[in-house]
């Protein structure tokens, strides 16, 4: 496969995250998580999130995301989301599947909910008839590569308790946030409340695996049950926790996580000024959306695969990974530019 702009699932691992498998696989360890590796990882993910913090380890995105709304959702009881969410969009059902619960969605301008958006969906309470709000779930960046702030999380969080609800982020992208934002990872959720973090590093160097980090530390005692009646729990965990361990150690989460929105900002300046070209949403992670010819689109999606991400609108989604070079994006827009010129008609580029 052509090196491109599909998505950050396509990129290669890490060497550091490939040396820290090697390691862990030279002597047998206990398997499910009582190993050595696994409990010094929890220690390093409390380091990072907070001591109240408990972690579990799962296989997957879509796995972390059920089981978070599993421990705090009830099958009586509602999620209120993005219309664009991970969670209602490409989960297959998932969460419902699993939790039994319902998914309120919300349509939004820029993919990001807000206390006044979220107030029209918390109606109801105490009418057995109607499933009640229990979590309110965001995705940090969202779907469409725009940034919560710290205020904005923190406001959202303030409307949840009101109601007796929970905050969880979808935090798949959680690393290209916190750097594009100038935070931590505690800052950015236990500091502000966030009672659980679907927490991802496969976007961002790691070969697989996710975790739950549950913030609350009195929701869902009974967890782990939950994990392998899910299906999430994974026997060689150390596998998993390994990657973390790598992942944290001298942060190379936020290297790869700057590189990439590096990467994305130099893709953006590279594109905007294309005669036929618009930035849908400001680039804020390690996205692109843009709005382009549908001719041009689909021509130059045969010379490096990316998504339609709204083929009737004819806007594409352009993502940049930790090993996304200058010479991709100077080869893709090179191609970008010949084929406006071929479907279009010739444009002055200079500005």
């Amino acid at each position: 496969m052509k090196r491109g702009f599909g998505s950050d699932n396509h990129s290669g691992v890490c060497p550091e995250v490939l040396d820290a498998l090697m390691r862990v696989n030279q002597e047998h360890a206990l398997a499910y998580g009582d190993d050595e590796y696994c409990a010094a990882t929890e220690r390093l993910f409390r380091k990072v999130f907070g001591e109240q913090a408990r972690v579990f380890f799962a296989f997957n995105g879509t796995g972390c995301n059920t089981l978070c709304i599993d421990a705090m959702v009830r099958s009586h009881e509602a999620v209120v989301c993005a219309e664009t969410a991970h969670i209602n969009v490409d989960e297959c059902g998932a969460p419902q599947r699993i939790t039994g619960c319902r998914l309120l969605t919300v349509e939004t301008r820029d993919g990001k909910l807000t206390p006044e958006l979220v107030k029209t969906r918390l109606h109801g309470f105490g009418f057995e008839h109607h499933s009640q709000p229990k979590l309110i779930s965001i995705t940090q960046p969202t779907e469409l590569g725009t940034l919560y702030t710290l205020d904005e999380i923190k406001a959202l969080v303030a409307l949840a308790h009101e109601y007796n609800m929970y905050v969880h982020i979808d935090g798949a992208r959680l690393g290209n946030a916190a750097v594009a934002l100038g935070c931590s990872f505690k800052e950015m959720t236990t500091d502000l409340g966030v009672d659980a973090v679907s927490f991802g590093g496969t976007k961002n160097g790691l070969m697989m695996g996710e975790a739950v980090v549950l913030l609350n530390p009195v929701v869902c005692p009974d967890f782990k049950y939950r994990r392998k009646q899910a299906m999430q729990l994974c026997s060689k965990m150390r596998f998993i926790a390994a990657q973390f361990d790598a992942y944290f150690e001298n942060d190379l989460w936020k290297r790869n996580a700057e590189h990439s929105n590096r990467m994305a900002q130099l893709l953006y300046k590279s594109v905007k000024d294309i005669h036929g070209v618009e930035v849908v949403y400001p680039v804020q992670a390690n996205g692109v959306f843009a709005k382009l010819p549908r001719a041009v689109w689909k021509a130059l999606q045969e010379y490096c695969f990316f998504y339609d991400w709204d083929e009737e609108a004819d806007v594409v989604r352009w993502m940049c990974a930790f090993d996304t070079t200058e010479d991709d994006i100077a080869g893709f827009v090179a191609q970008l530019r010949a084929l406006m010129d071929d479907k279009v008609g010739s444009v002055p580029y200079d500005k």
